[in-house]
């Protein structure tokens, strides 16, 4: 989405006491940036203006959020949503963090120790043309990545507009050890989430008249999976 600059959005930021500017720091060390530091850690990748985000945190207090975003103006329009929504509610902002980075370089900031346990992509980029699909955020080469820091039977939360980005990260998923929970082509009239809070873009493309086609994946407990190989090896004699 492309956005105008917005000369008050750095100011803001650089003053607001749950924005990051400095995500490099705190690799390893994610629950240390929260309040309630027991909570798990749940990810947004690409929260644009954020009324996903903020209405997503302040219903869900026991979980904390950390939301990225590679644009000051869409970073500064997120901050105020969140303010409102949460000022709104008479909550305090303790469990979501705004972050600016480019998530193609996301190894940088998150490590094994911060065990998100559940990634959300919304309506991201579909880059439909050849070697740029390398770029989607659920190709092969980012869900290596996110395999990295996911915890144990971490989650994907996946929404898109697009039909040929949905059905290639069907098969991405499956290529890099994701387990398809459940899945559906017309999110609005077959639910598959407990509790679907529309985006900016998912509102808009159902105005439209476009479905919105959605995934929820599983990560697969590779450890249980090599442990399973291994007893099978013996019992056939090849261990």
């Amino acid at each position: 989405m492309r956005i105008r600059y917005k000369k008050w959005a750095r100011p803001e930021l650089e003053r607001s006491p749950f924005y990051i500017d400095n995500p490099e720091e705190w690799k390893g060390r994610w629950k240390e940036v929260f309040k309630n530091k027991e909570n798990p850690i749940h990810l947004e990748l690409g929260c644009g203006k954020g009324q996903f985000i903020s209405n997503l945190a302040s219903n869900n207090l026991g979980i904390n959020y950390i939301a990225i975003d590679l644009v000051d103006a869409m970073l500064g329009l997120a901050k105020r949503n969140v303010e409102q929504v949460y000022n709104e509610k008479n909550i305090e902002i303790n469990n979501i963090v705004l972050t600016r980075f480019d998530i193609e370089r996301i190894l940088m900031i998150l490590a094994p120790e911060d065990r998100i346990e559940r990634i959300y992509i919304n309506f991201c980029n579909p880059w439909p043309k050849g070697k740029h699909r390398k770029k989607r955020l659920t190709h092969t080469r980012q869900l290596e990545k996110y395999k990295q820091f996911l915890s144990e039977n971490g989650e994907i939360y996946f929404k898109t507009d697009d039909d040929d980005l949905f059905n290639s990260s069907l098969l991405y998923f499956e290529e890099s050890g994701f387990e398809i929970i459940s899945k559906t082509y017309d999110l609005h009239n077959e639910p598959i989430f407990e509790n679907n809070i529309e985006t900016e873009h998912e509102k808009m493309f159902s105005e439209q008249g476009i479905k919105i086609k959605a995934a929820k994946v599983i990560l697969k407990n590779n450890e249980n999976e090599l442990k399973n190989e291994i007893v099978k090896n013996v019992e056939e004699g090849r261990g």
